[in-house]
């Protein structure tokens, strides 16, 4: 039985194509492309019209498990798959951040024969926009603690009221929770700190919604930090922060164009968790991506229930952007797991089991419809699906008057989505879209999380902590009431409770404490005991990579 290639094989196996006919494919001069090696480049801001004809196209999946559902595979299958039948299609995704790639997940830039290339630069520093975004967001934390250390009296900080946070972008634990300062006089106040991981930094979040500099500059001044020892709020703008912030992110806030196994198109940029941030790649890409091709496919991170309704209700209310087309991801063996499997009879035929997890993906396509528009299930096929079992959901889907197709991309490339990517096509010709939200700005924070958790969740009770509750009465006072909110919590379950899978009822959320990302402008309730900087799992993928004397990395999966 010959042994299917793993990723990073298939990815050092494919010539690799000079990115300047890449972007020749998109129109796009060697002027226009500014070279990091002959593989990526970066894209001028210039490129964004402002009345993008492209067709958006989302990916989004059913809850995630451990195994991974494949969305990006399925993007940049479509992509290739859309061009294969003669479109002009380009892929529009985040960045991967280092934390998955040495914790859990290894690479994240597609899997077998749907991958984005160059595949370790990608996973491994890339451009240096994750970098950039550490540096800005860390020197507004050094800025702070040197006002503190000068005592300043014009800004007048009350250290206990600091909510900026530090962050690098790795799974390390032990930074959660750290003091600053210890040492002798000279060496700071000393106060309570801790870091959280890159991607959930409100630098990220503000770079992937920003429109140009002067946005993001504007975004920068908005952030909030803590308050003085008289209440009077303090903002990044305070402490004069904002220009060299934003002179770091002159080249991040950048897009990055590569290209598929198959030459393909493709932009990466930024890389927002779902879990705790907008789970989606930054509006300058995808606008970028509407006004040089005719179909962009993107993505937004994890499940349905966090990664689109973030996307519709933080990126889309806040860029004017709206989707024309709503993919949703499920596997076999995701139906499995939800239905009760256990890990290690996972790829054991189970038909009954496929039917007692539908559940889940009965509930992720009945909230899609909440917002107008009819999804299309994808099914990412793996050598172990039955017939049987892919019937099953087939029928499933269709007594819910939902069309469920198979992909075999991962295997087959391009040509594995071809039936997915003409009907694509004809139902965005059909322009049935009645896309629309769930709720307004101007509604109230209670109301937009009563919205979310019971609408889209299934929650029957919220509950409120003091803190909370304090926080709520806080944020009337500061104006932030009016944001959207970016709701915190595991991805592994409609609840707040990972171990509650399936599509659990009756449950209560609870909403423990918010946190403000007022340049961003959004709020972020946190629900359960949801982490902001994850840890490393008992044996980590960084354990498996490694690099010869030649410079060939291994181990990426």
């Amino acid at each position: 039985m010959t042994t299917f290639p793993s990723d990073i094989e298939i990815a050092q196996s494919t010539p690799l194509r000079h990115i300047r006919e890449i972007a020749a494919k998109l129109n796009i001069g060697e002027d226009d492309l500014e070279y990091y090696g002959k593989y990526k480049a970066k894209l001028p801001l210039s490129l964004q019209r402002s009345n993008p004809n492209g067709k958006l196209i989302l990916v989004t999946a059913m809850s995630p498990t451990k195994f991974g559902e494949g969305k990006t595979t399925t993007v940049i299958s479509i992509v290739d798959s859309l061009n294969y039948i003669g479109k002009k299609a380009i892929a529009v995704l985040r960045e991967p951040s280092l934390g998955p790639v040495f914790g859990v997940k290894g690479g994240a830039a597609g899997g077998g024969y749907s991958q984005v290339i160059p595949m370790e630069d990608i996973n491994l520093h890339f451009t240096g926009d994750f970098s950039a975004i550490e540096k800005a967001n860390n020197l507004l934390s050094a800025l702070i603690d040197n006002a503190l250390f000068n005592k300043r009296s014009e800004l007048n900080i009350d250290p206990r009221t600091i909510l900026w946070k530090r962050v690098m972008d790795m799974n390390d634990r032990a930074l959660r929770q750290i003091v600053v300062g210890l040492g002798g006089k000279n060496d700071g106040v000393v106060r309570e700190e801790g870091f959280n991981i890159t991607p959930a930094s409100e630098i990220m979040a503000i770079l992937c919604l920003a429109t140009d500099l002067e946005d993001l500059k504007d975004k920068i001044s908005n952030i909030y930090i803590g308050q003085t020892y008289e209440g009077k709020p303090i903002f990044a703008r305070d402490l004069n922060a904002v220009g060299a912030m934003t002179a770091l992110l002159k080249d991040a806030i950048k897009p990055n164009l590569v290209q598929t196994l198959e030459g393909n198109p493709a932009i990466l940029h930024g890389g927002p968790f779902a879990s705790i941030a907008q789970g989606t790649n930054s509006v300058i890409a995808t606008r970028t991506g509407l006004s040089i091709a005719d179909y962009v496919v993107t993505e937004a991170g994890f499940g349905a229930d966090l990664g689109a309704e973030k996307f519709f209700h933080i990126k889309c209310q806040k860029s004017g952007l709206k989707p024309d087309a709503i993919v949703i991801v499920a596997t076999i063996r995701a139906l499995k797991h939800h239905g009760g499997v256990d890990k290690e009879k996972i790829q054991i035929p189970s038909p009954d089991l496929v039917r007692k997890g539908f559940c889940n993906l009965e509930k992720h396509i009945e909230n899609i419809l909440q917002f107008g528009i009819k999804p299309l299930v994808v099914i990412n096929s793996f050598p172990t699906d039955s017939k049987e079992e892919i019937k099953i959901v087939e029928d499933l889907c269709g007594q819910m008057g939902i069309k469920a197709l198979v992909s075999t991309s991962f295997r087959d490339g391009g040509k594995g989505s071809v039936e997915i990517a003409e009907t694509i096509v004809n139902d965005i010709n059909k322009n049935n879209n009645k896309f629309h939200l769930l709720y307004e700005p101007k509604d109230t924070i209670e109301h937009k999380v009563k919205t979310i958790t019971q609408k889209i969740y299934g929650a029957e009770v919220i509950e409120y902590s003091s803190k909370a509750k304090a926080q709520l009465l806080q944020m009337k006072k500061l104006g932030f009431d009016k944001y959207p909110i970016c709701i915190a919590k595991t991805p592994m379950s409609f609840s707040d409770d990972e171990k509650k899978i399936g599509r659990p009822s009756g449950f209560t959320v609870t909403v423990r404490e918010f946190e403000y990302a007022a340049g961003a402008g959004f709020v972020i309730p946190l629900l359960g005991d949801v982490m902001r900087m994850p840890g490393l799992p008992s044996i980590p993928s960084a354990e498996k990579i490694d690099i010869n004397s030649e410079g060939l990395i291994s181990g990426l999966f």
